[in-house]
């Protein structure tokens, strides 16, 4: 996803986002440990992503506490 598709969301939303991209890293760190995991990177694409998705968030929530 893109910064503009991440900003179109709403903070549910993100929310949820977040919690299928953590899964999915769990299940790739499993693969990893078996060492079955074919595209390594995968990982820290999905942790930037998480990463995106909690700034975007954080900025939403605390423009909501200044109105």
């Amino acid at each position: 996803m893109t910064l503009d598709e991440i900003r179109e969301l709403t903070p549910t939303e993100l929310a949820s986002r977040k919690k299928e991209l953590r899964q999915e890293i769990f299940h790739l760190r499993l693969q990893q440990q078996a060492g079955q995991l074919e595209k390594p990177h995968l990982l820290t694409k999905m942790r930037r992503e998480i990463a995106r998705l909690e700034t975007v968030l954080t900025e939403k929530t605390e423009a909501t506490k200044a109105l």
